[in-house]
């Protein structure tokens, strides 16, 4: 990819501009991130081992976990790390592979939960149907797709971003390489290259999202038909963790990225990455342990000495 900027190193702005803020957001983070990689690899092992984990939500639930992990590998160990040694600085190619496998993680994430709101659709909508259409190749089928969508997206913004040009200021307002931030620091029109990002993402995120609401239309209306009050809750039951990271996905995604650039704010980003690209991926494994009586029965394998 051609590069004809004279910026070669940019600076991170890092969690905050006070000293002081810096290292107690570092101490925050930090224990953040460790429980986001203690909960991710549980939920990973747990998936793997236990036989009765061996299902198309599980297989979902564990790839989920995996992009999670990744996703907030990518962002907050250099932050950490340079906070500590006060190092700020991050080359052009490092900044270019940080945004591009930023936003293909979290585009997997979009398409992710997709695929698991079409599982939990076909479990309730055809539970007949649903052991022969959601076979493992189908499963496999659904992740692979996932990650080649992924990677193209990320692809293209990656192109679309780093093909303006870069002459100065160098300080990115955020605490990792993002789309936002770096557009304000391009030099001439960003207009053209800001529309195709938004029509592209757009597009993919509101396909999605219009999928995931198809989903649980079908959803709503199977369980509105069962008859029995018990019926309906271990029916709905089955999609309330799901339910939940669709709502916080989409809520935090948009608030973030589904604007101009023109109304960029730097704090208004910095707190919305922070929900979106750090505590969800905590959050997640919670949201999909703490109301699983199998997922907790596994873990309680891994971990026998934690009192249940």
């Amino acid at each position: 990819m051609a590069n004809l900027s004279t910026v070669s190193v940019f600076i991170l702005q890092g969690f905050s501009a006070v000293p002081a803020l810096q290292l107690l957001s570092m101490a925050i983070f930090l224990l953040i991130y460790l429980a986001a990689v203690l909960g991710n690899v549980s939920i990973m092992i747990a998936v793997t081992l236990d036989s009765h984990l061996h299902t198309p939500m599980y297989f979902f639930i564990k790839h989920l976990s995996l992009v999670d992990l990744c996703s907030t590998s990518t962002t907050l160990p250099r932050a950490l790390v340079a906070t500590m040694a006060d190092t700020k600085e991050i080359s052009f190619p490092a900044c270019a592979s940080q945004l591009f496998a930023f936003v293909c993680f979290g585009s997997l994430e979009c398409f992710l939960i997709t695929a698991m709101a079409f599982d939990r659709c076909l479990a309730i909508y055809r539970p007949l149907t649903y052991g022969v259409t959601m076979s493992s190749q189908t499963c496999v089928s659904l992740v692979v797709v996932a990650w080649v969508s992924g990677l193209l997206f990320s692809t293209f913004h990656m192109v679309n971003t780093f093909s303006l040009p870069f002459c100065g200021p160098n300080m990115i307002d955020h605490f990792f390489c993002d789309i936002p931030p770096l557009m304000h620091l391009a030099c001439g029109d960003t207009q053209g290259h800001e529309a195709a990002g938004f029509i592209v993402s757009g597009c993919v995120i509101m396909t999605c999202f219009a999928l995931t609401c198809l989903s649980y239309v079908l959803i709503v209306y199977t369980v509105v038909h069962i008859r029995s009050a018990a019926g309906r809750w271990k029916a709905f039951s089955t999609c309330s963790s799901h339910l939940a990271t669709v709502l916080l996905f989409y809520g935090t995604g948009s608030s973030a990225y589904m604007q101009p650039i023109a109304h960029y704010s730097p704090l208004q980003g910095r707190m919305a990455a922070i929900f979106y690209s750090i505590l969800m991926p905590t959050l997640n494994p919670l949201i999909y342990s703490l109301r699983n009586k199998d997922m907790k029965a596994a873990l309680r394998k891994l971990y026998p000495q934690v009192p249940s």
